[in-house]
């Protein structure tokens, strides 16, 4: 038996918008992206044999190649053309689900990374997080994390400076969103305020965390179809906390926060859990490979 373990860590965008439809019905999105500490474990059992299955504690989530942790390990096969084994990925979940954190990007992310090094293959990070793109629109950051720029479907990567040391509050409400139905309520031509992109970037070149926290924006939050107050007051009790600037992450329904005292963001992180379940204390990650 071949036995592979690794982290899966959650993703924030510190910033998203909409740019255009693009002609094959996607849009094209320009997103600053952070990885978090906030990680699924994961572990995979190879033995020789056939068949593929995945395993969690939370029994909604599909056990077979529905699940995107198969779909990682099935692109990954078929790519190297490695054949006879019966794949079995264990996932510890601690990143909500639903949540607009990557959550099953990033396992399905972890899953090449541990692939590759349990099996020698020696892809390098460009080659991963190409199938990555054939996964999910966030899988290719999630192969690496850092700090980068998406553009396109979420493929076109660029690095960026490192986001100065913070601590990051994260409150997930009791609902989500569906991603697809926000994707049709946005009309592009009509978004009339955007996220400052270029000054965000520039933000992050001078370490300037409050310039950047500034320009923290999501333009899904003007298309909510339900529980914008809700969203809404969560942001407002991260910023009366001390909070830099708090916004929504991806298509939601999580908020998080971003602090420059652990003093101001354990006071959030107390208030928040005294009223949600789903509450985090966390920091921004560093680039994995």
């Amino acid at each position: 038996m071949t036995t592979g373990t690794g982290f899966a860590y959650a993703k924030t965008n510190i910033s998203l918008d909409i740019v255009s439809k693009m002609d094959d019905g996607y849009h094209n999105m320009l997103t600053v992206m952070q990885s978090i500490e906030l990680h699924d474990e994961v572990v995979i059992e190879c033995v020789p044999g056939s068949g593929m299955s995945v395993e969690t504690e939370l029994s909604y989530l599909p056990d077979d190649e529905r699940n995107i942790a198969a779909k990682a390990a099935l692109t990954f096969f078929a790519h190297t053309g490695i054949t006879g084994y019966k794949t079995h990925i264990m996932i510890k979940k601690q990143i909500p689900v639903c949540a607009g954190l990557g959550g099953g990007s990033s396992d399905g992310a972890c899953v090449l990374r541990i692939l590759n090094k349990m099996f020698e293959t020696d892809l390098g990070i460009n080659t991963l997080e190409k199938l990555g793109e054939n996964i999910g629109a966030d899988v290719p950051f999630c192969v690496a994390g850092g700090t980068r720029l998406a553009q396109g479907r979420g493929g076109e990567l660029s690095d960026l400076p490192q986001l100065p040391q913070c601590m990051i509050v994260i409150c997930k409400p009791p609902f989500s969103f569906s991603t697809p139905e926000l994707f049709a309520r946005i009309r592009c031509e009509k978004i009339r305020s955007r996220p400052d992109t270029d000054g965000l970037v520039e933000s992050l070149g001078k370490s300037d965390l409050r310039g950047m926290a500034r320009r923290m924006y999501n333009v899904f939050e003007d298309v909510l179809p339900r529980g914008e107050r809700e969203i809404a007051e969560i942001k407002y009790a991260m910023l009366d906390c001390g909070a830099l600037g708090a916004v929504m992450t991806g298509s939601g329904s999580a908020v998080f926060g971003v602090f420059d005292s652990g003093t101001y963001a354990q006071k959030a992180y107390e208030h928040l859990k005294s009223n949600y379940d789903s509450v985090f204390l966390t920091c921004a990650s560093e680039r994995i490979i």
